[in-house]
């Protein structure tokens, strides 16, 4: 209900296993969702996993943009 309102999203990974916590969320359902109501917005990503992130953050970015990326 909310979708359409949305002018930001954080999208959280936990490579490596969540420091406090870990969170599956399934980002290709997620950006199905915003599609549908054609989301222009930005998509942030903030990693909070164990795993170097050298590694972590550009695996990170390829997962939202992957997930993200609709043609026109």
């Amino acid at each position: 209900m909310t979708a359409p309102k949305t002018f930001l999203i954080q999208a959280k990974t936990y490579y490596g296993g969540g420091k406090w916590y870990t969170l599956d969320i399934d980002y290709d359902r997620v950006a199905e969702i915003f599609r549908k109501v054609d989301y222009r917005g930005y998509v942030s990503i903030e990693f909070e996993g164990n795993e170097d992130s050298m590694i972590a953050v550009p695996k990170s970015l390829e997962l939202v943009r992957d997930a993200f990326t609709w043609e026109e």
